[in-house]
């Protein structure tokens, strides 16, 4: 593929690539960026933004093979050094326990109200809470961790994963209240399925929506080849809703049988392991302490974000 070089960063840029792709900045993008991602992957499978300096790979199978592939460097994956040397002393059932007891602590604080935001109320502080609890830091000062040092003692390099983490707890907690139906399957549900629709609410509505990395050699992609040494923009959000990997990739839909959701790593990360546990617990004591928990009337979860994406506030009656 014949290309020139932006004078600007240094880097090959296809012929037209800056006037005719629409980019993951674009204004009204933070909004509603899937037509954008759609544009993409039909037409642009692999082009340069200017708007982010790198170039864009935005099909599922792509992005799939760029976030493990070792010629794709630069970033946070379970397993690189220094992440692996910071996770050997894990308690896994220890994690589990202090995130069910956070969970609970939480739901019952809000289980009285009229009316609550699980965004401020509960997904605000479950990721900060399960993670002081582990380490010890008293309840009271859990806002402490999120931008303090105490959360290395568990996650080391995760520590700042935890804004992550709400972002997903906030996706995943209001796919399911949006819909009654499966409010009521997951109720009761085994944590098998819990997983299923955790997993399912990664790959339809993931928190990190661009990923970044640089290649060190040329990799062969759709639409072309990515120089050696460019920095590459990883579209998760689009790669999660590419009708050539999943069915109806705009519905959520735990029990949809292609699942599937991108994966950072074949390593082990606290990080990740915790969300997940959130996401588990979260319902339970949710629906523990709220039987009738529903959402407000006339409330729908809206996300915004371009880099991170999430719904702001989820607006709940507790008592139904």
């Amino acid at each position: 593929m014949r290309t020139l070089v932006d004078p600007a960063v240094g880097e090959a840029v296809p012929p037209g690539g800056r006037t005719v792709a629409p980019s993951p900045l674009d204004p009204g993008a933070s909004w509603d960026p899937h037509g954008i991602h759609r544009t993409l992957r039909e037409e642009f499978p692999l082009t340069y933004d200017p708007l982010l300096r790198a170039w864009v790979l935005s099909r599922y199978a792509d992005v799939a093979a760029a976030l493990t592939d070792a010629r794709f460097t630069h970033g946070h994956r379970p397993g690189d050094p220094p992440c692996a040397r910071a996770h050997v002393d894990v308690d896994v059932e220890a994690l589990r326990a202090v995130t069910e007891r956070t969970a609970y602590v939480l739901a019952r604080r809000i289980a009285e109200r009229p009316r609550a935001d699980l965004v401020a109320d509960f997904c605000h502080w479950l990721p900060a809470g399960t993670v002081a609890a582990a380490v010890g830091v008293p309840y009271r000062d859990m806002m402490r961790l999120v931008r303090g040092r105490a959360a290395g003692a568990l996650a080391g390099e995760c520590g700042g994963q935890i804004a992550v983490r709400e972002k997903a707890l906030a996706s995943f907690l209001g796919n399911v209240l949006v819909d009654p139906d499966l409010v009521a399957a997951l109720r009761d549900a085994p944590a098998g399925l819990v997983a299923r629709a955790w997993a399912e609410s990664l790959r339809r509505d993931p928190p990190v929506q661009i990923a970044v990395r640089r290649t060190v050699a040329e990799v062969p992609v759709s639409g072309g080849v990515v120089p050696a040494g460019a920095s590459v923009a990883l579209l998760v959000g689009s790669a999660g809703r590419d009708p050539e990997r999943f069915r109806e990739p705009d519905r959520f839909d735990p029990f949809r049988d292609d699942p599937g959701q991108l994966t950072y790593g074949p390593g082990f990360c606290p990080a990740v392991l915790l969300a997940g546990f959130e996401a588990e617990y979260a319902l339970r004591a949710l629906f523990t302490a709220m039987p009738r928990l529903r959402l407000a009337d006339g409330f729908r979860p809206a996300p915004t974000g371009l880099i991170t994406r999430a719904p702001r506030s989820l607006v709940v009656r507790p008592g139904g």
